[in-house]
């Protein structure tokens, strides 16, 4: 099962589909950030390294 590379939390293979950037690197997730906001965080910690 896929985890977030943030916090570590499980994600489903769905959601990593979605939201896995194109290495593969999943940033942000439901449990680490709000759900309306995911694309936008998952953008942002993958520019600032966070």
């Amino acid at each position: 099962m896929p985890r977030c590379d943030h916090c570590g939390s499980h994600v489903s293979d769905r959601f990593a589909r979605v939201f896995a950037d194109e290495h593969g690197d999943l940033n942000a997730c439901p449990e680490c950030s709000a759900n309306a906001g995911i694309a936008e965080v998952s953008r942002e910690r993958t520019r600032t390294g966070d």
